[in-house]
């Protein structure tokens, strides 16, 4: 996962994790909804973050690239939270 600066705002890396968080379900990768619609697609940030084991500040400010260096310890936490490939994992 990079962390370069992007044209199109934020970074490599939160403009990765927004897209995967928007894609995988909490069904996915075992939350049960609860009642009632969800604002917003995919996970929310605070289950992933507490998926990943983080607080929910670090994982937003990751998202909106004001972290822009996470440890590999971090980044594998994010990457068995949204269950990603080898692949995705890099």
């Amino acid at each position: 996962m990079a962390s370069a600066q992007s044209s199109g705002g934020g970074t490599e890396l939160g403009q990765f994790l927004r897209a995967r968080r928007t894609q995988t379900r909490p069904d996915q990768v075992g939350l049960t909804v609860g009642p009632g619609l969800r604002r917003t697609p995919g996970l929310r940030r605070e289950e992933l973050a507490t998926l990943a084991g983080m607080s929910i500040d670090y994982y937003v400010r990751m998202e909106r690239g004001k972290e822009t260096r996470p440890s590999p310890a971090v980044l594998d936490a994010l990457a068995r939270a949204l269950r990603l490939d080898d692949a995705e994992h890099q």
